[in-house]
């Protein structure tokens, strides 16, 4: 199977990939998030991991967008416990650093712990092990990376402090996706097998069309844990919705869902899948 993550081995998406997947699998790596739903439209890669929210940075807007635009089905998902550490060449210690460079979302996620060290510069790169990989390749003396500690390992860098994220407890969320196979609500074959969805819907424009959408969930007893806005393109101050929900009665999901339709523009299942807690890294 291969797999596109966002960065290189050691990454954090790497993680993800083989907890989700195990180690049997061909990793596509790719610079961007943008590159990666291009992979799955052509069939270059059977899957694909994508970070779309974080506990403490919040969601990754942009990745919902690319979901949309290229009709991405979501597959699965999986949450990571992070633990950012800050690495460098063997023998260096935090006196010795002059710049750190990361993902702009692992600095955002340690910004307390730079404040701490206002001396310290910060560079944005494109992926964290990426950088791990140059200081370790190019001999790098005064840089640090901020990753995991399998990006460590990997690149044979030493940890000068570990755990320099701003909450301990930083998760973040990643969705497993395929090839797009969602389609409108009134053209899918709800799956029963499943105790989560994502769905996307755009309401009429009439006065409270959200609110009577959310009325219908509650009546029908569905725990939303998850609700994002997105503007729609060429139409200035609408919105789609995109909503994370639990199925504990699959009866009352698919009633909800057909009510909701009669009362919205566009509905559509984005996926359906099984909750995961999650690991730790």
């Amino acid at each position: 199977m291969k797999v596109a993550i966002q960065g290189i081995r050691g990454s954090f998406h790497d993680i993800v990939a083989r907890q989700y997947f195990g180690d049997k699998i061909e990793l596509i790596e790719c610079m961007s998030f943008t590159e990666i739903p291009i992979l799955l439209k052509n069939n270059i890669v059977d899957s694909a991991v994508m970070a779309i929210e974080n506990s403490i940075a919040g969601a990754i807007l942009p990745n919902y967008a690319l979901i949309d635009e290229y009709n991405l089905n979501i597959e699965g998902e999986l949450y990571l416990n992070i633990h950012h550490n800050l690495m460098a060449l063997k023998g260096q210690t935090l006196k010795n650093i002059k710049e750190v460079w990361s993902h702009p979302m692992a600095i955002l996620q340690c910004r307390k712990f730079f404040r701490n060290h206002p001396d310290i510069k910060l560079i944005e790169e494109k992926d964290t092990a990426e950088v791990a990989e140059r200081i370790s390749t190019d001999n790098l003396k005064g840089i640090a990376a901020i990753a995991s500690k399998e990006a460590a390992q990997l690149f044979n860098l030493e940890i000068i402090e570990d755990n320099i994220q701003t909450i301990k407890h930083n998760s973040t969320r990643f969705f497993i996706l395929k090839k797009g196979k969602s389609t409108p609500y009134h053209e899918s074959k709800i799956d029963g097998t499943k105790n989560k969805a994502s769905i996307k819907f755009i309401t009429k424009h009439n006065k409270g069309s959200l609110a009577e959408v959310l009325d219908i969930f509650a009546k029908h007893e569905i725990n939303l844990t998850k609700i994002q806005s997105m503007p729609i393109i060429n139409q200035p101050w609408s919105y789609a919705f995109f909503i994370d929900l639990m199925i504990e009665d699959f009866k009352l999901y698919e009633n909800a869902l057909h009510l909701i339709n009669k009362k919205v523009n566009h509905l559509q299942i984005l996926g359906e899948y099984h909750q995961n807690k999650g690991y730790e890294v």
